[in-house]
């Protein structure tokens, strides 16, 4: 049986938080880390994420890496595509999201697609083509320090026209709330106006319901998990929580936290409080001492915590790829040392720590959080990682993930 759904994620967080909410909608899930290898045979499913590590890449790379991924899911018979990107639309003027967006749809044939990044669940809201992140608007939140693509400007419509050169509207929300015909007739009137890129108001799960109702017939549709979830929920039935997951293997816990996202930092600091901890600094020896510092404390404690995570005015400029090469060679040393569950904040660290122990894909299972499901990789020895999206995720995350059954 060939899927219903085929999703493109900007980043490996972001394909765990879609997985998420496709199997959270009754879809069973497939999730791929990397473009898939030459033979990789995909099991029956509904849904298959293939999470790729383009969010930050120059745009022709992001657009190369994506049209690869899309052409391959048309081979295993997916006819309709799903975009995920961040819910707090992590991009710079020059991309990623409106050039691969714009390649996606032009390959699919597709006139027109829809911009919905609302993930109510944890605050991202849309209203009058503005993103706010809770209360306050997305230039007002943390976002706006964020090292790779700080966020400076709330208005949808504003960034992506800056990168795409195709017309891009809104579909307000007096229009939403109208229902699943009004917002199909605004489509539709856009179409013919020739714009490629119609950004969508949404304030809670309903208005997500209608989008995702009103979308049925667009080969591709972008947004982040909130939108991912509806549209599932229109083929599959909610999962009773926990049905059929495999259990966490046992053994020791490693936690390596690269975001420095505010709700990352109030994970670590509770963390450090709970286990033994050692701060990655930014210079040449660190990845050494870091190593050195595990296998001391790893013999003794049941979970340990290496983590780089600073507020703004403690960073080290340009240290973001050293920083995540020296957590990946952490996680490698961890897993030979016996680690069996790997705990990752931060979507560019969990990148780089999933490409380095060579995971290619993994069996979903029960979200730690919301968005932030545990993944059972298929080798051996097993391995349970927990890719947490900086921002995701209650202050107790990190304790809870890491603690013995």
């Amino acid at each position: 049986m060939s899927p219903v759904l085929g999703c493109v994620a900007d980043d490996y967080t972001g394909g765990t938080d879609v997985a998420a909410a496709f199997r959270r909608s009754g879809l069973r899930t497939v999730l791929l880390f990397g473009p898939p290898r030459a033979g990789t045979v995909v099991p029956d499913s509904d849904a298959v994420v293939v999470a790729l590590k383009t969010r930050s890449v120059p745009s022709g790379e992001a657009v190369t890496a994506s049209r690869a991924v899309q052409d391959w899911l048309t081979g295993q018979g997916v006819r309709r595509l799903y975009f995920k990107y961040c819910s707090t639309f992590d991009s710079t003027d020059q991309g990623n999201i409106g050039p691969v967006a714009d390649a996606l749809a032009e390959a699919a044939g597709a006139r027109l697609t829809v911009v919905c990044p609302a993930s109510p669940e944890h605050g991202r809201t849309v209203y009058q083509g503005h993103l706010f992140v809770g209360d306050r608007l997305l230039s007002d939140s943390p976002m706006r320090h964020h090292p790779l693509t700080p966020m400076t400007d709330p208005d949808l419509v504003r960034v992506l026209a800056r990168q795409t050169p195709n017309e891009v509207a809104l579909v307000p929300l007096q229009t939403v709330e109208r229902g699943v015909e009004a917002v199909r007739t605004a489509l539709a009137e856009l179409e013919a106006r020739g714009v490629r890129h119609a950004v969508i108001d949404a304030v809670h799960d309903g208005h997500l319901a209608v989008v995702a109702g009103a979308t049925t017939q667009l080969s591709v549709i972008t947004g982040a998990s909130g939108l991912a979830r509806a549209a599932g929920g229109l083929t599959g039935v909610d999962l009773l929580a926990g049905g059929g997951v495999p259990a966490l293997p046992p053994g020791p816990s490693v936690v390596l936290a690269g975001s420095c996202s505010a709700a990352t930092l109030e994970q670590v600091a509770l963390a450090r409080a709970s286990m033994p901890a050692h701060r990655l600094a930014a210079h040449d020896s660190a990845p050494a001492e870091a190593l050195e510092w595990l296998e001391d404390r790893f013999a003794e404690e049941e979970r340990v915590m290496i983590y780089s995570s600073a507020p703004p005015e403690e960073r080290s400029p340009g240290a973001a790829a050293f920083v995540e090469r020296a957590l990946a060679a952490v996680a490698v040393r961890a897993a030979e040392l016996g680690a069996r569950r790997i705990v990752v904040a931060g979507g560019e660290t969990s990148g780089a720590v999933v490409n380095a122990l060579g995971v290619s894909g993994a069996v979903v299972g029960e979200e730690a959080d919301r968005g932030v499901p545990w993944l059972l990789t298929t080798g051996v020895p097993a391995l349970a990682l927990l890719l947490k999206s900086g921002n995701f995720g209650r202050p107790d995350l990190l304790v809870r993930a890491t603690e013995t059954p």
